[in-house]
């Protein structure tokens, strides 16, 4: 039987990474076998990409940008994602097709369009089975995630991030079924409560 494709997405600072380990730990004590990977990356030839685009001294055309995330899309999802479904294991991935639109595309400017062929032709009709939407206002999020050292990302102004948020949550709009928002500015618990609900209904035979 075919694993379940669970991504989290949203802007840095939503908490993704702490939600993402209680969230595998939710799963195997359930004793669902469970892949974390993360986008982009996950492959060895992913990871080189990442270092690439994450790189603060990298200056690149933003469609250059959009090809290199996609692919690395590629290569995870022949070298990690579908292999692990079709082993049966459940995928929790770090970001995934919906960021591209958000950040390259709503953020950078990407035209949309050319954006959904590209997601059409790495993916074929693959999209996750859920997807778990950290929303936060990105003045917040920039407190959080003051004290690290910023990526190339992270160095961009607040009038990009707010236009990724516009992107994700038109993504969400287009796709009700699969994206789930979440409240990210909540306290961890009413957090974790909505995220056992959630996966409580998703996992139910």
């Amino acid at each position: 039987m075919r694993g379940k494709f669970i991504t989290l997405e949203g802007i840095d600072g939503a908490g993704k990474s702490t939600h993402l380990t209680w969230l595998a730990d939710w799963l195997r004590q359930r004793k669902v076998t469970v892949c974390v990977t993360r986008e982009p990356g996950g492959t060895r030839l992913g990871e080189e990409l990442r270092h690439i685009l994450l790189d603060k001294t990298q200056t690149m055309h933003l469609e250059t940008e959009a090809l290199l995330m996609f692919a690395a899309r590629r290569e995870h999802l022949d070298k990690v994602i579908r292999p692990a479904l079709w082993r049966g294991e459940w995928v929790l991935c770090d970001r995934f097709s919906d960021a591209t639109f958000a950040y390259q595309g709503a953020g950078s400017g990407a035209d949309w369009n050319k954006l959904t062929i590209l997601e059409r032709w790495v993916q074929d009709s693959l999209q996750p089975d859920l997807t778990l939407l950290f929303d936060l206002p990105p003045e917040l999020g920039k407190q959080r995630t003051d004290s690290k050292s910023p990526d190339r990302f992270e160095l961009e102004q607040g009038d990009f991030f707010r236009r990724v948020r516009e992107g994700y949550l038109r993504r969400a709009h287009d796709a009700p079924d699969r994206i789930h928002v979440i409240d990210a500015s909540q306290r961890i618990e009413p957090i974790r409560h909505q995220l056992d609900a959630i996966l409580t209904t998703f996992s139910s035979p």
